[in-house]
């Protein structure tokens, strides 16, 4: 799978296939005994939970302790003082999901100053770069997933439409890269659709964005949200309003699998895949705090997914049994 995008300093991405532990390195990595703090956005979602599990699983395999799962929900002054507290434990890395650029850029930078490794997951704060102030940078294609978005879209919107989009209102490189593929994609590919663009700060923003988007244009002909937790905001204020209006959005998150299984508006949804992501990220961090040798960008390309490819695509993710109520609606379990 080809990766679209470019790094936050414009780095060609390397495969995640490039990070790899062999024999030695586990054991001399079990004999090390490292210990490591880990730093995230958020725990509140199917995809953050999976990302952790895959770095937790990984890292308990060559031995290094997580000595934390710091849970900033979304908020940089939160991450601030999580990062700040990692630190006076004096770990061997700490693992971090930056959630916004400058305003945490200083925290961040004062966990490379104190000599503790840092691995960056997604994104990567103002001003800091590879090999200085961090060793790698792990994330998914987000510009090959903004595209893939807008593919599985296209298809189910008539010509000269008009479509939301709605983005997320935060200096934040993987959903602006999103956004900025997804809108690049149209214009490429469908110049006669109309794209009318709104953006939240909070959660709570996105039902009222969603009706603004309907009022303004009753006859909108499709949504596209930057990531499945808003998403089920959106779904809900097109449930009330009895609209049937085709949706696509990041993540396979089990509620909008649900309603994509169901054919109720979500027609596709482009996949992150966290639990591998969590493991590159594990092995990357392992690889640096063994001396060797890591690439600065590396990236783990999406899997677009419509009904017919669901059941695969689920499994492949989140790698568990499909749920029943999933089963229930493609009509391969009756109710």
């Amino acid at each position: 799978m080809t990766v679209l995008g470019l790094g936050p300093h414009g780095e060609t991405a390397a495969p995640p296939e490039r990070v790899s532990l062999l024999p030695q390195d586990i054991a001399q990595a079990r004999e090390r005994n490292f210990r490591v703090g880990i730093v995230v956005h958020t725990l509140q979602s199917d995809w953050a939970t999976r990302l952790v599990r895959g770095m937790i699983g990984t890292l308990g395999e060559c031995g290094a302790l997580v000595i934390d799962v710091a849970d900033c929900g979304f908020s940089a002054e939160t991450q601030a003082h999580a990062l700040d507290r990692l630190r006076r434990q004096e770990p061997d890395a700490i693992i971090s999901l930056p959630v916004a650029n400058a305003d945490v850029a200083e925290a961040h930078r004062r966990v490379s100053e104190d000599g503790i490794h840092l691995t960056l997951i997604d994104n990567a704060p103002t001003g800091l770069t590879p090999g200085r102030h961090y060793g790698s940078l792990v994330s998914a294609d987000n510009y090959g997933l903004g595209q893939m978005a807008a593919q599985l879209l296209s298809p189910h919107v008539g010509e000269r439409a008009r479509i939301g989009l709605i983005g997320y209102d935060t200096e934040f490189f993987p959903t602006d890269q999103r956004e900025i593929a997804f809108s690049a994609w149209l214009d490429r590919h469908r110049p006669d659709v109309t794209v009318d663009i709104r953006r939240f700060s909070a959660f709570a923003d996105v039902r009222r964005l969603t009706g603004e988007l309907i009022d303004r244009a009753p006859e909108l002909a499709g949504l596209f949200v930057i990531w499945d937790g808003p998403c089920h905001s959106a779904l809900a204020e097109l449930r009330h309003r009895n609209l049937r209006v085709p949706v696509t959005t990041i993540d396979l998150g089990k509620q909008v699998t649900e309603q994509l299984a169901r054919d109720q508006n979500v027609v596709g949804i482009a996949a992150q895949r966290p639990f591998q992501q969590g493991e590159v990220v594990a092995r990357a961090t392992l690889t640096h705090l063994l001396g060797r040798s890591c690439p600065s960008w590396i990236v783990l390309p999406g899997i677009a997914v419509d009904r017919d490819s669901v059941v695969q695509a689920y499994q492949t993710i989140w790698r568990e049994v499909v749920p029943r109520s999933i089963l229930e609606g493609l009509s391969i379990l009756k109710p």
